[in-house]
């Protein structure tokens, strides 16, 4: 049975990095977004937080995505006095994603996914193999 508590703890983690890549997507799409207004703030990056929760029927710790937090780096400025969003001074605030960061970010979420899913598959190899040998 300890290969089944394994498989959902990395089934949990399959969720987790789900929702991560789901962050990181929303981040990227927005990386160009700009206030609506003059001199307003644009879109504010979002960072994943995980939590660590108590499976009760598994008897395990098990992992989930929490609420994500806002990151309050600052906003990058270009000059572009044409643009609806500008203030006074003719600077747009854009927003505080990094497209570098978040592909780096997306491939750490996508290896950790493909961590979780390769115990998953090794973990039903084993019961496979198991179920086998009790046959015979």
């Amino acid at each position: 049975m300890d290969l089944l508590k394994s498989m959902m703890v990395a089934a949990s983690g399959l969720k987790a990095q789900s929702g991560r890549m789901r962050i990181i997507a929303e981040n990227i799409a927005n990386a160009d977004s700009t206030a609506k207004t003059p001199g307003g703030d644009p879109y504010r990056r979002k960072l994943p937080t995980f939590e660590e929760s108590l499976d009760r029927s598994l008897g395990t710790q098990t992992v989930k995505l929490g609420r994500p937090v806002l990151d309050n780096s600052d906003f990058q400025f270009k000059y572009m006095p044409g643009h609806p969003a500008a203030d006074a001074n003719g600077y747009v605030k854009l927003p505080n994603v990094n497209g570098l960061v978040e592909a780096m970010d997306m491939r750490e979420a996508q290896r950790s996914y493909e961590a979780n899913l390769n115990l998953i598959q090794a973990s039903r190899r084993m019961i496979s193999q198991t179920i086998d040998i009790l046959k015979k």
